[in-house]
């Protein structure tokens, strides 16, 4: 037993020094975590101190009183690495408008050839605490997030104009977003150009995807809707203010309006809209501001059988006639509820 006790104790040993020599910074050599304290002030300074290496932070959980900014220059660029269970929590007090992580958020730059440009938010919770935006990405290119959960947050996740002519080229995937259940609720809001995003869901938001810029692809996005009912009109699964995005296998659940987009053109393929429960009076599976000029294939309308006695359930709401639209292979279910026939004509 003695012996076992030894091998595994010098195991241990070995795994520890092996994970001190391989790049990591371990955030809990300078802070404890569980303390409640605000740590924004230590962490920020470790970060500053150790340019090219990835800070890790152990389960447990961390309050930050201000956001932690990554720098976005090459020669100072860190990654952020945090266990399953590891917890940033905005402090009680907390008071910026700024997101908590702010990668790339200091030490601007645009450059993908030096080593440290591909920095990265790994892992762990992102608790807004009810009072602060989540995660930012506001410099840099090519950043990534990814295996993370945000919670208690008014915007899940903002990607501002990016560093390179506005295109910000980031990838995003495997996030689950939870917001504030808030009218000024975003799950995602995106100001750059030519992102990735795949497998992430959204909840508790007004607006779950908004896309102010061009070049994004987005494959299995889930938005759900279980906000304020008084506020439903307004709620938008995927709200799409620009042109040349292509959606790929997105979900817009119970939302008011699953996809709405201002007239440009954009592509949706294996997408779909579904309504689960009575709620609202009015349900538009795409709306477009403009003209209608989405090509649309393999779409899935799920209007639900008990929205017959609803005020309106449309395929299509465009502002304007005309455009150059159309759906392939449309799937209706229960089209006999459906109120408009206005889709027809972009039917092929």
């Amino acid at each position: 037993m003695l012996r076992k006790s030894i091998l595994l104790f010098a195991l241990l040993s070995l795994c520890t020094v092996a994970f001190g020599q391989s790049g990591y910074v371990v955030i809990t050599d300078y802070v404890k975590a569980g303390t409640g304290e605000d740590v924004s002030t230590v962490i920020q300074s470790v970060m500053d101190s150790n340019p090219n290496r990835t800070i890790y932070f152990p389960d447990g959980e961390y309050v930050i009183g201000q956001p932690i900014l990554t720098p976005a220059d090459p020669g100072k660029s860190v990654s952020l690495e945090l266990s399953n269970y590891a917890v940033l929590r905005a402090s009680d007090d907390w008071n910026s408008d700024e997101a908590m992580i702010r990668l790339g958020g200091k030490d601007p730059a645009n450059n993908i050839r030096q080593n440290g440009s591909n920095y990265y938010l790994s892992g762990g919770i992102i608790d807004g605490n009810h009072k602060a935006d989540g995660i930012s990405i506001d410099g840099g290119r090519e950043t990534v997030v990814r295996n993370c959960s945000v919670k208690h947050v008014r915007t899940g996740l903002h990607i501002k104009y990016g560093a390179n002519s506005g295109s910000s080229d980031c990838d995003i995937h495997d996030i689950n977003i939870v917001c504030d259940y808030r009218p000024d609720c975003t799950g995602i809001l995106v100001e750059g150009y030519d992102n990735t995003f795949t497998n992430i869901r959204i909840s508790g938001a007004l607006i779950g995807v908004r896309l102010v810029s061009a070049g994004n692809y987005l494959r299995n996005i889930h938005p759900l809707f279980y906000n304020s009912e008084k506020d439903y009109e307004q709620s938008i699964g995927f709200l799409c203010e620009s042109d040349n995005n292509w959606f790929d296998f997105c979900y817009s659940d119970q939302f008011g309006t699953g996809f709405q987009n201002s007239g440009q053109y954009s592509v949706l393929d294996n997408c779909f809209v579904f309504w689960y429960a009575r709620t609202g009076k009015r349900h538009t599976a795409i709306k477009s501001t403009g003209e209608f000029n989405l090509t649309v294939t393999n779409f899935t309308a799920g209007m639900g059988g008990w929205n017959a006695a609803s005020e309106a359930n449309l395929v299509l709401d465009a502002a304007q006639p005309g455009g150059r639209g159309v759906f392939n292979n449309l799937h209706i279910s229960e089209p006999e509820v459906l109120s408009d026939t206005k889709y027809l004509e972009y039917v092929k």
